[in-house]
């Protein structure tokens, strides 16, 4: 695990992420990608995504617990897996419109979950989020519903854990760039009230697949 987290921190261009969360339910969903689709980028319509996301854990106890996130894409096998590191986004400092996390993203080959096994890691909880995304310059905006597996490994038998759609804007970009938080704020401000796009708790929402 030391050689990992030496790698994060000296070969990886430190990132952090800014981001907003909100949801929106199943009826309104439409209104909201029709929404989205009249203010954003996307040249070739509404793009989609259903992705398998798993979550792994290692460490002794929990003050001492590293957690990853392997991610593949279901609708496109050839796609590189993707590992994910995203570190607790600190809820204290109210002066910030978004929340902040650190953020490391690699792209991997298939035998992704045996080396994450073999390192000792353990699945803690997997689930399959499906929905859409949209750019808006260096901004990326997900609307998507979260699936509970009805039997590990099987992404075919899922079941909604909600009624509504959760509601992602974020940014990746080096660390420092604070301004970015002024333009996530005001364009989260176009989709009110459809959506409140908030500073959400995401330890709760981390409980979503368990």
């Amino acid at each position: 695990m030391e050689s990992m987290l030496a790698a994060m921190n000296k070969k990886i261009v430190p990132l952090q992420e800014y981001f907003l969360q909100g949801s929106v339910l199943d009826a309104s969903r439409d209104i909201l990608l029709h929404r989205l689709r009249g203010i954003c980028d996307n040249i070739g319509g509404i793009e989609k995504f259903q992705d398998h996301e798993m979550v792994y854990t290692i460490g002794t106890n929990a003050n001492n617990v590293l957690q990853l996130r392997a991610r593949r894409a279901l609708d496109d096998p050839e796609a590189p897996w993707l590992l994910r590191y995203v570190g607790e986004p600190d809820f204290g400092d109210r002066s910030k419109h978004t929340l902040v996390r650190s953020s490391i993203d690699v792209g991997t080959s298939d035998n992704l979950v045996q080396f994450l096994t073999e390192m000792g890691f353990r699945l803690d909880h997997e689930f399959v989020v499906s929905g859409h995304f949209f750019r808006k310059g260096r901004m990326k905006i997900t609307v998507s519903k979260i699936y509970r597996l009805l039997q590990p490994g099987d992404t075919d038998k899922v079941e909604a854990l909600s009624k509504s759609y959760l509601v992602e804007l974020g940014v990746v970009t080096v660390s420092g760039q604070d301004q970015v938080q002024e333009e996530m704020k005001n364009f989260a401000e176009h989709l009110k009230p459809l959506v409140h796009l908030e500073k959400t708790d995401l330890r709760k929402l981390q409980q979503m697949g368990t």
